[in-house]
């Protein structure tokens, strides 16, 4: 039977479930904030599941309105800071990826701080994509091999990426069909289920069925068995 070890999941949504309760984007940015949590202590209770990768603001995302990405950034703050202590009761360790360099110096701060401080669990990863591409991923870290002496291999390329634990499942909500440059190198025999429910509608039980469905699937990696 499959474990989902490594579950990541683009989290779409946030404004069209605003939209359609006649608020703001941001309001639907804040809601799914709070699922975020729910889903992350979920994880952390689910002994199987040993990584939960959220795609949170991409490489892309910097052409959003600029009271938009401001906002966004405020509640990343709010965020990490609020749930340093649901991290340590639960025994999560926060892992970002991407490139934070783009952030301001009191985000980074508080990003590398949560990171540092959440170093000693061992229980669930929680990593979260921040100014993060896949592409972008991909030419770091070649980048950085070009600085090193020898040939460059898979195993060296994984070993240089952001995140280097292949993705059994895949999610995206909010009924899109397409990766959206989240973690192609990671993927690659991910399996992949796109649900229509918007993010912020997003719960555990729909995750847990999700999870059940995952178990029945016969995975052969491009082999017979």
């Amino acid at each position: 039977m499959n474990e989902a070890k490594h579950i990541a999941i683009i989290m779409d949504g946030n404004g069209r479930w605003a939209e359609k309760h006649g608020k703001k984007r941001t309001y639907g940015h804040e809601a799914g904030a709070k699922v975020v949590k729910e889903i992350t202590k979920y994880c952390a209770q689910n002994q199987s599941i040993e990584r939960l990768t959220l795609y949170a603001f991409s490489t892309e995302n910097w052409k959003r309105p600029r009271l938009e990405v401001e906002y966004l950034m405020k509640l990343l703050q709010k965020y990490l800071e609020s749930e340093l202590q649901t991290y340590l009761q639960n025994n999560i360790r926060f892992e970002p990826i991407g490139d934070i360099k783009a952030f301001s110096k009191s985000l980074q701060k508080t990003i590398e701080g949560v990171k540092q401080k959440t170093a000693h669990c061992d229980g669930l990863v929680q990593s979260i994509a921040l100014n993060y591409g896949a592409r972008d991923e991909i030419v770091r870290a070649i980048n950085t091999l070009k600085k090193t002496q020898g040939e460059i291999t898979q195993d060296s390329l994984r070993d240089a990426l952001d995140c280097k634990t292949d993705v059994d499942l895949l999610i995206r909500t909010g009924g899109d069909h397409r990766l959206s440059n989240f973690l192609l190198w990671q993927a690659a025999y991910a399996e992949l289920f796109f649900v229509d429910t918007l993010w912020p509608d997003f719960t555990a039980q729909e995750l847990e069925k999700i999870l059940k469905n995952f178990k029945k699937i016969e995975r052969r990696f491009g082999g017979l068995k």
